[in-house]
């Protein structure tokens, strides 16, 4: 599997989705949302190179994982190399939550040009989409940060073609 530029891994969070979940920030990001609670994510030349077995390994430490998060950054600026890391973690009967600055709508007009984002998008099994909007912010959304964001069930929506939005 190809490596990762991370800005870092937290173990166990229960903020990131439902249940006990990995989280995992990814390093860059072209979004540079006003208000930012990962202002140290975008610097594409920040962070750490990560090999994904490394975390892999350190999912199978923890039998209590219900999923693992990518967040950032902007993940679908890794896509290739985290729809990989899905695959591996699919496999482990763990759910994949992806955070992205891109709204679905962007990220499906993107896949001619960026092909392994259809990838990533696929092994996705919720999507929080869209900018953070500093106006919009409210403390009382689930896993978002503004009112504008979506969690996306993706593969009801890529099944039926319209944006089928979840509630945990």
């Amino acid at each position: 599997m190809k490596e990762l530029r991370l800005a870092g891994v937290i173990r166990e969070s229960i903020v990131d989705g439902p249940g006990i979940r990995m989280t995992v920030f990814t390093q860059g990001c072209p979004h540079h949302c006003d208000g930012c609670h990962n202002p140290n994510t975008h610097d594409f030349d920040g962070g750490y190179i990560s090999h994904p077995e490394n975390i892999l390994t350190a999912i199978d430490q923890n039998p209590l994982l219900r999923g693992v998060t990518f967040s950032g950054g902007e993940p679908f600026m890794q896509a290739g190399a985290l729809a990989d890391l899905a695959v591996e973690i699919h496999k482990r009967n763990l759910d994949i939550i992806t955070y992205s600055g891109f709204t679905f709508e962007q990220l499906t007009e993107s896949f001619d040009k960026f092909p392994e984002r259809k990838r990533l998008l696929e092994q996705t099994d919720y999507l929080i989409d869209g900018k953070f909007i500093k106006e919009l912010r409210s403390l009382n959304l689930q896993f978002r940060g503004s009112s504008n964001q979506r969690i996306i069930d993706v593969k009801a929506t890529l099944t039926s073609g319209q944006i089928v939005e979840k509630v945990f």
